[in-house]
């Protein structure tokens, strides 16, 4: 099935998937990326590990069709027997545990400098705190400090946006460029539910041209080579937070005009 959105896919941000959206995504944008900066550059996928609260998945266990059961009974100082009572729900917790991500970082042949960094963020880069979003905002402050590229993506509609010196305007998804030579302006992509992104550019040393990544195109790569449409159910609303009024109401005839919803 391919990607049913014309851009990013709200479905997709849901946190028991997101690591695995997260790995493809960044194995699609290196890929398309390194036909277009060889042979001076290569695109290195640099792995780092992250704490991210996430709802595990119980073991799946075989049931037979026809068991014995012995009921759990209590007998307080060996008098008479009482039943337990069952607890009336079952619900998974949220648990944080180690959770494998990974930037691009765009280096010079032979000599191995780094000349653009490319960070798909990911909730723990978003989450308020100072292991959370304010290690990031750190992590940016000492590039902006350096002679590196920084492109921020983020497609996660949760959590605290990357520090700006003004208000962004009203947006699910945003990419943020910062060309070393331009700071403190950065440039700034507010990304639409309903309309295709455009490819962005992806400076490189001076006074080589920047070369071109489509995101979309690899959003629809990734979507597809991981059938990611298997494990989602289009019917239910997506994934918090809420969409706005407007947005939610394009998604519902979206989805009913592709046959995923009635």
């Amino acid at each position: 099935m391919e990607l049913p959105f014309p851009g990013m896919d709200p479905y997709l941000e849901q946190p028991s998937m997101w690591p695995d959206v997260h790995s493809s995504l960044i194995g699609a944008i290196r890929d398309q990326l390194q036909s277009r900066i060889a042979p001076t550059y290569r695109a290195v996928i640099t792995p780092y590990s992250a704490f991210e609260s996430l709802e595990i998945a119980p073991v799946r266990r075989v049931v037979p069709d026809i068991g014995i059961y012995e009921r759990d009974v209590f007998e307080p100082g060996g008098g008479v027997a009482v039943a337990i009572e069952p607890a009336p729900l079952t619900m998974p917790a949220l648990m944080e545990v180690p959770t494998e991500y990974a930037r691009i970082e765009i280096r010079t042949v032979g000599d191995q400098v780094l000349i653009t960094a490319i960070e798909l963020l990911s909730p723990v880069n978003k989450r308020p705190g100072a292991e959370g979003a304010e290690a990031y905002d750190k992590k940016r402050q000492e590039l902006f400090r350096s002679a590196v590229h920084l492109i921020d993506i983020d497609l996660l509609r949760a959590g605290r946006r990357p520090q700006m010196a003004r208000e962004l305007p009203d947006a699910p998804y945003f990419i943020f460029l910062s060309r070393m030579q331009r700071r403190p302006q950065l440039e700034v992509w507010p990304l639409s539910l309903r309309a295709p992104i455009k490819p962005i550019p992806v400076p490189l040393r001076h006074p080589d041209p920047d070369v071109p990544l489509d995101l979309g195109l690899a959003i629809r790569d990734a979507y597809s080579r991981a059938r990611y449409d298997l494990e989602i159910d289009y019917r239910a609303p997506p994934p918090a937070p809420p969409l706005a009024p407007d947005d939610a109401a394009w998604l519902d005839a979206h989805l009913r005009e592709r046959g995923l919803r009635n």
